[in-house]
């Protein structure tokens, strides 16, 4: 999700779950073959499994960059066909692509030709006035055909005329029954869903008819879900780790990052809802988004939003209890 899940995002979310796959912020070919790449591109090893998605249209350029992105170590490259921001349609990618199902077709050939990482593909069911049965069929056909590894599907249209980017992601009515359909036809091939999914009950649901899940916007706001992945979803029981566990173990990485010149903020600011729902959460909250952004702050500060909502019994490590690696 643009300008969400940067690297100190996933840095984060990797404490809470060793396998979920994480997904880059989208990343154009024009901002990587012109803009500073170890920005746009670098991440730590901590983070694999992860994927990198691409915005773009034109076959060559695509190719070009899944090269760059698999130079750069990613496990996946994904080609954004459902973002329907004005921005993203005045570039020719995104969801606008879901009307040229050919050219998203030529874009995986070229990039499948040039890398061993799989490609894959998101995009909706349909947009504006298409009709969802043969939208969402004819973009399959045509990307399983040219190689497509795995084709993740948001289930809901986008109308890329008259609803802003964020009415996009609610108003029009989820379709879940059409990705059911989708992989009807495709039994063999891995149909992945998104769209409106907040909690596992309902992720778990899902499979094995289908073959993965896809949060967003609950796995941000709600991360501690994140902590249930391990578990519910590759059978690794006693998995499950505690927001205040993930945040001792998150230490590490918020010290190093420091000592690199990244401001607290920058990091403290993907956290601020692990505590959803809990007593505390207000004042872990309020803390990390006063403190963080003074000059100068430091791990002091995550330690005392934590002390916030420690449970009563708990007593707060000094710096000395700290092992950084």
């Amino acid at each position: 999700m643009m300008e969400w899940t940067d690297r100190h995002c996933r840095a984060f979310h990797r404490q809470l779950s060793r396998n979920a796959l994480l997904y880059t912020e989208m990343v154009t070919t024009g901002a990587i073959m012109h803009g500073p790449r170890e920005r746009l591109l670098g991440f730590s090893d901590l983070e694999h499994p992860i994927a990198c998605q691409l915005g773009g249209s034109d076959p060559r350029n695509m190719a070009e960059c899944a090269k760059v992105v698999e130079s750069f170590g990613y496990d996946e490259v994904n080609i954004n066909v459902g973002c329907p921001s004005d921005r993203v349609q005045s570039g020719s990618f995104g969801a606008c692509l879901m009307q040229e199902p050919k050219l998203v077709a030529e874009c995986v050939a070229a990039m499948k030709a040039e890398v061993s990482i799989p490609v894959t593909v998101k995009c909706r069911i349909g947009v504006d006035e298409q009709d969802p049965e043969p939208a969402l069929d004819e973009i399959a056909d045509r990307v399983f055909e040219a190689g497509c590894d795995a084709l993740w599907v948001h289930a809901r249209k986008a109308w890329l005329k008259g609803l802003s980017p964020k009415e996009n992601r609610d108003v029009p009515p989820l379709d879940y029954d059409r990705v059911r359909r989708l992989k009807a036809r495709y039994q063999d091939r891995f149909i992945g869903i998104n769209g409106g999914i907040t909690e596992m009950d309902l992720a778990e649901s899902f499979l094995p008819e289908l073959d993965g899940v896809m949060l967003g916007r609950a796995a941000y706001h709600t991360p501690q879900i994140i902590a249930e992945v391990d578990r519910r979803f590759y059978g690794q029981e006693g998995s499950d780790i505690s927001p205040w566990q993930a945040v001792e173990a998150h230490m590490a990485y918020l010290d190093e990052q420091l000592r690199e010149g990244v401001k607290l903020s920058h990091m403290t600011r993907h956290m601020l809802g692990l505590f959803h729902g809990r007593p505390g959460a207000r004042s872990w909250r309020r803390i990390l988004t006063v403190e963080a952004i003074k000059p100068g702050a430091g791990l002091e500060v995550v330690e005392q939003a934590l002390a916030a909502v420690r449970p009563g019994d708990f007593q707060v490590p000094t710096d000395a209890d700290h092992t950084f690696a």
